[in-house]
């Protein structure tokens, strides 16, 4: 049979992830360093994970209301008014997803009609321009440079409208560059986007990840909540990846829609997961200041190494990655990553990875021990050191 012929085009002209490519090498090599992944290094706290083996204990093994369990909502609820003085209704406007990823999935195919065009900051995580294309909608990139610390200009913002857009991704703290939005750049976002029908995506997973300056929501911004469907989750301020746990929130009205999708795509998020959940965002702050101060501590350290060795690299102020500039090798990112990789067994993802505009880059994360990130340095050294002859 000719396949090429029978499945989704969309689906068949969707390039896989970058980011993958580089595990896949790396998994069949020995003595390999990576600073690849993604994923935090700590595992999830123990009375966290003591909260799922009780809800298994106690039976709760059945699907969960659609929505997710009205305790974790409530939870979610009350955290995002302490933290970011947002008000959502538990009951109409939060849906616990499958991780983040599932909520901007549910939200995109909520929202995007065909041909309608979405507007995408890049560097940026690699799902967005995917699952924009496999709605229909048309991607629209907006390169963020280095010189301007990777944040998203109002200027740009408003050369890049048309009559066409339907929805701007902010996509912030950043993976992969570890930028952030003060207060002061998402005012100038808003104030082009009032008078407008233009609505957000924000992607707030690492919202508790940032560095020097707290996290500011554009959805606390005046005008722009109900425009808003903001993305959040567990894997990351609470090293939970592995238990899938995210939430959207969201007018009721786009909620409505986005309920719809989750129902007959999912039914409902894991059930242990939800109940792990309740205790971290109820009891685990502490547990997020401790792993951030550890990342905090890892990021100079990186940050530093990657200049020293004369790979300049800008200070990320969240999430947990290093965004150094390898143009100075005249490698692409791709032939930088595969001949360390080759040659030294360090895993880093080519910028490129993360749009077009990320060559030139790679990202390196600090969710490791510092033996770990002290080791990679001074291989990636090494190789720099060879290629100057």
């Amino acid at each position: 049979m000719d396949y090429n012929k029978l499945l989704n085009r969309t689906v068949l002209d969707t390039k896989p992830s970058g980011i993958r490519k580089f595990f896949d090498i790396a998994e069949k090599m020995n003595n390999v360093i990576s600073l690849g992944v993604g994923e935090p290094d700590f595992a999830t706290p123990w009375h966290i994970r003591q909260a799922g083996i009780q809800s298994l204990e106690d039976k709760k093994t059945r699907y969960t209301a659609n929505r997710g369990i009205a305790q974790l909502r409530n939870e979610i609820s009350k955290y995002l008014l302490k933290r970011f003085d947002l008000d959502y209704n538990p009951d109409g406007d939060i849906l616990i997803t499958v991780g983040g990823s599932e909520g901007i999935d549910c939200a995109v195919r909520a929202i995007v009609n065909p041909g309608d065009e979405v507007i995408i900051p890049q560097p940026s995580f690699v799902c967005y321009e995917p699952i924009v294309r496999l709605a229909g909608g048309v991607p629209v990139f907006i390169e963020t440079v280095a010189e301007n610390e990777f944040r998203l200009t109002a200027d740009q913002l408003k050369k890049a409208i048309t009559e066409k857009t339907k929805l701007l991704i902010l996509p912030y703290p950043c993976n992969p560059t570890g930028a952030i939005m003060t207060a002061e750049d998402l005012e100038a976002i808003a104030a082009v986007l009032r008078d407008t029908d233009i609505l957000i995506l924000s992607d707030e997973i690492y919202c508790e990840l940032t560095y020097g300056e707290n996290h500011v929501s554009i959805a606390s911004i005046d005008g722009m909540k109900e425009r808003t469907v903001l993305i959040g989750g567990f894997s990351k301020s609470y090293s939970m990846t592995g238990w899938r746990m995210g939430y959207a929130c969201a007018d009721v009205e786009i909620m409505k829609q986005m309920v719809k999708i989750h129902q007959f795509a999912i039914m409902s998020a894991p059930t242990t997961s939800q109940y792990a959940a309740v205790e971290a965002i109820k009891n685990g702050d502490e547990d997020v200041a401790r792993m951030r101060n550890q990342y905090d501590a890892r990021r100079r350290l990186m940050v530093n190494g990657f200049n020293k060795i004369g790979l300049t690299c800008f200070e990320p102020k969240g999430a947990f990655y290093a965004f150094p500039c390898i143009k100075s090798t005249g490698l692409s990112s791709d032939e930088f990553c595969e001949q360390l990789l080759k040659r030294y067994n360090v895993a880093v993802i080519p910028g490129s990875a993360f749009g077009e505009c990320g060559d030139g880059y790679i990202r390196a994360s600090y969710c490791y021990s510092v033996e770990h990130i002290e080791e990679a340095l001074r291989r990636i050294e090494l190789f720099i050191n060879e290629l100057k002859g």
